[in-house]
């Protein structure tokens, strides 16, 4: 299935996901989870995805690298500073905070199937072939800083 690789913009991906989220929510009941308590937790992770999802543009920016995730080829150098130090793929866990934020909200237990299998298809598709295109360009840096950085968190 490396036809899928790079194929589908993650941003894409996302919104699909959302989508798919929202559309099962529609069949099924919400938990009954206090409004106050659902709007916070919904609220932290919507912030906290969009921090970790624009940090990492902005640290791409000054990098002057592209942040294209469909062309990793053109990739100029490694990014490690910014908040690259704390994870390897800060826009796909910001994308999957923002995913895991729309559940909270919609209090759907169809988060708990629907966030792993996004979590999943962006592994497989998207950060296996830019880290084995990295691992080509960077080599020994890119070793070093992959032992030194989780992926996610």
């Amino acid at each position: 299935m490396t036809f899928l690789e790079k194929r589908i913009p993650p941003l894409l991906v996302t919104a699909f996901f959302i989508l798919l989220l929202g559309l099962l929510d529609q069949v099924t009941p919400e938990f009954a989870v206090y409004n106050l308590v659902r709007w916070l937790v919904a609220g932290l992770l919507l912030a906290l995805g969009g921090y970790f999802a624009l940090a990492g543009v902005l640290c791409f920016r000054r990098a002057q690298t592209t942040f294209d995730p469909c062309n990793p080829e053109k990739t100029s150098c490694l990014v490690t500073t910014g908040v690259y130090r704390i994870t390897r793929n800060p826009m796909y866990l910001g994308f999957a905070c923002i995913l895991a934020a729309w559940g909270v909200y919609l209090a759907s237990p169809w988060l708990l199937l629907v966030l792993p299998l996004f979590l999943v298809y962006i592994h497989r598709f998207q950060i296996q072939p830019e880290e084995r295109l990295l691992q080509t360009r960077f080599s020994e840096e890119f070793q070093a800083y992959r032992e030194r950085v989780p992926p996610w968190l």
